[in-house]
C-alpha cells in the first residue's frame, strides 16, 4: 500500500518541478522585464480553474552541444484546453524561461497535437508566443516543426478561429505562424517581431536600428499592419482577446453567439447631423457606426492601420455582423493598397466564420498617383471585388454620401453578389463626380462660354441632376431603396432577419486564385 503512495507523491513532485519551468530566478527576470509567465498568462486568459494540461511530461531528445546534461520542463512551452466565456478552446503557451521558449522537435510536437485537437473539436485556437526561436542546437529538426505547425495552422484555416499573442521576441521563422492565423495581438514595449534582428540587419546592411522600432507593437500595428491590435499591458492584451473570442464561432460550422437584443427604439434621429450635406466635408465614420449598432458592441480591427478605412465586429440586435466603412477624415475615404488588403482579409474572414458583412460607403475611389500604382494597386484593389464576390454570408451595403468609379463597383455593389443595398437621399452614384466629370463632358462648352465659371455650375448641376444621385441607380436597380437616414439602423434590422437563412453556393472547384 505505502509503494502506491510512494509513486503518487513523485507523480506530484513531478508535476511541481514541471510548473516552476527554469527555476525562480528566470521566473523574477521575467518579471523584472514587465513580462508575465507562461502559466500566469493561461490562467489570465482562460476561465477560472478551466484549464487541463496537456504533455507536460514531454521533453527533448537532443544529446548533441551539452543539452544532454540540461533539463527542460515541458520543453519550453505549455500547452492544453479550457474554456473562454464558457466555451472551449485550445492554446499553446511559450515558457521563455526553459531556453528562451526556443522551439525544438517536441516543443513542436506537443504545439501540433493541441492544434489537432483543436481542429478535431472545432474549438478556436490561441497561441501565446514568447521565444528566442529556433533552437538551434538541434538543427534541422527544429526547422522541421516550425513547419508542423504552418502547415496545420494553413490547412486549418477558415475551419476555426485562429489567434496570436505576441508577448516577447518572436523572431526568424517564427513569425510565419501569427502571419498565417486570423488576429494577432502585440504589447507595448515588450513584444517584437522580425524575420532578421537588429544585430544582423546591422551586419549586412549597415543600418542601426533597435528591436522596437523594427518590429515593435506600434510598427506592426500602424506601419506594417501585420498586426490587428495593441495594449499596454500583458494583462489588458489578454482580455481584449477574451473580448474578441465573444463575438467568434467556435468554428465555421457555427453561426457567431447571439446575445439578448435590447428593445430600444431603433430610429436614430442624430444620424441626419452626423454625416455633412457638402460633399467634401470630412466627418468620423465611427459615429455613423455607434448610431446603428448595439450600444457599446463595436469592437473595431487594425484601428492604427489604413486609417481611411474602418473595420471591426459588432452587434445589431444582439446579431454579429462585420463592418467595413470608408473613413472621410483620412484621404476623403479612398481606396489605397493598404486599406485594399485590410479590407479583403476581414471579409474573408467573416465569410468563413459566418458573420453577415455591412458595408457603409463613402469613397472617392481609388487613391490615384505613381507611387499607387507602382505598388500594385491594381492587384491589391481587385482582391476587395475577389472578396466579396465569392463571400455567401449576408451582404448589405449603406451609401452615404458618395460611390463614385471603380471603387463604388467594389464595394459590395449589386453586380458583385451585395444582397441589398440602402442609399441616403443625399447620396452621388456615379462614374466619378459631379466636377470632374462636367469638366471633362462640358469642356468645349465651358471654356467658350462667355463666364466659364458660371457655366462650369452649372453643368455641374446639370450633372448632379441627371446622373449623380441615387435615384438614377435606384430606376436601374443598383440601388434597392433610398431611405431615410434616421431608419437606418431599422432597415438594417429588418434586411438581417430576412437573410438570417441565406444559402448560397458557388462553382465546384479546388479553389480560387486571389490575386495575392
Amino acid at each position: 500500500m505505502s509503494d502506491i503512495y510512494t509513486n503518487i507523491n513523485e507523480l506530484y513532485d513531478r508535476r511541481r518541478e514541471i510548473e516552476r519551468g527554469g527555476g525562480d530566478e528566470r521566473i523574477e527576470k521575467q518579471h523584472e522585464k514587465g513580462k508575465l509567465t507562461a502559466r500566469e498568462r493561461i490562467e489570465l486568459l482562460v476561465d477560472p480553474g478551466s484549464f487541463i494540461e496537456l504533455n507536460p511530461f514531454i521533453e527533448h531528445r537532443c544529446t548533441d552541444f551539452g543539452l544532454e546534461n540540461q533539463k527542460g520542463p515541458g520543453d519550453g512551452v505549455v500547452t492544453g484546453y479550457g474554456k473562454v466565456n464558457g466555451r472551449p478552446i485550445y492554446l499553446f503557451s511559450q515558457d521563455f524561461t526553459v531556453f528562451g521558449g526556443a522551439l525544438g522537435e517536441s516543443h513542436a510536437k506537443k504545439i501540433a497535437n493541441v492544434m489537432d485537437l483543436a481542429a478535431k473539436n472545432r474549438a478556436p485556437f490561441i497561441g501565446l508566443n514568447d521565444s528566442g526561436g529556433a533552437r538551434i542546437q538541434e538543427g534541422v529538426e527544429s526547422l522541421d516543426g516550425y513547419g508542423q505547425i504552418f502547415y496545420r495552422n494553413s490547412i486549418y484555416s477558415g475551419v476555426i478561429p485562429q489567434i496570436s499573442v505576441i508577448m516577447g521576441p518572436c523572431a526568424g521563422g517564427a513569425v510565419y505562424s501569427p502571419a498565417i492565423t486570423d488576429f494577432v495581438f502585440m504589447v507595448e514595449k515588450t513584444s517584437q517581431m522580425f524575420i532578421t534582428g537588429p544585430k544582423v540587419i546591422e551586419t549586412v546592411t549597415g543600418e542601426k536600428i533597435s528591436s522596437e522600432d523594427l518590429g515593435g507593437a506600434r510598427v506592426h500595428n500602424a506601419i506594417s499592419g501585420n498586426a490587428h491590435f495593441r495594449a499596454e499591458s500583458e494583462e489588458e492584451t489578454l482580455e481584449m482577446v477574451r473580448a474578441l473570442l465573444s463575438y467568434l464561432p467556435q468554428s465555421y460550422e457555427e453561426k457567431p453567439p447571439r446575445e439578448e437584443a435590447d428593445s430600444d427604439d431603433d430610429y436614430r434621429p442624430d444620424l441626419t447631423d452626423v454625416v455633412p450635406f457638402d460633399a467634401v466635408r470630412p466627418y468620423d465614420v465611427r459615429k455613423v457606426v455607434e448610431q446603428v449598432v448595439d450600444e457599446g458592441s463595436f469592437l473595431e480591427i487594425q484601428k492604427d492601420f489604413a486609417k481611411n478605412l474602418v473595420i471591426g465586429l459588432a452587434r445589431v440586435k444582439g446579431e454579429v455582423v462585420g463592418l467595413v466603412c470608408n473613413q472621410p477624415k483620412f484621404m476623403a475615404g479612398g481606396l489605397d493598397i493598404d486599406s485594399s488588403d485590410k479590407a479583403a482579409r476581414f471579409i474573408r474572414f467573416c465569410d468563413s466564420f459566418n458573420i453577415p458583412i455591412i458595408t457603409f460607403e463613402d469613397v472617392t475611389g481609388f487613391f490615384p498617383g505613381i507611387k499607387q500604382e507602382h505598388g500594385g494597386i491594381i492587384r491589391h484593389g481587385a482582391k476587395i471585388l475577389y472578396a466579396y464576390s465569392e463571400a455567401t454570408v449576408p451582404k448589405l451595403t449603406v451609401i452615404l454620401r458618395k460611390a463614385y468609379g471603380g471603387a463604388y463597383v467594389a464595394l459590395n455593389s449589386k453586380s458583385i453578389g451585395a444582397d441589398l443595398v440602402f442609399s441616403w437621399p443625399n447620396a452621388e452614384i456615379a462614374v466619378m463626380g459631379p466636377q470632374g466629370a462636367a469638366n471633362i463632358i462640358f469642356a468645349r462648352e465651358i471654356q467658350n462660354s462667355e463666364n466659364p465659371e458660371a457655366t462650369r455650375e452649372q453643368k455641374i448641376n446639370e450633372y448632379r441632376e441627371k446622373f449623380a444621385n441615387p435615384y438614377v441607380a435606384a430606376s436601374r436597380g443598383m440601388v434597392d431603396d433610398v431611405i431615410d437616414p434616421r431608419e437606418t439602423r431599422i432597415k438594417i434590422i429588418q434586411a438581417l432577419e430576412m437573410l438570417r437563412t441565406k444559402k448560397e453556393s458557388r462553382p465546384g472547384k479546388k479553389h480560387g486564385n486571389i490575386p495575392l
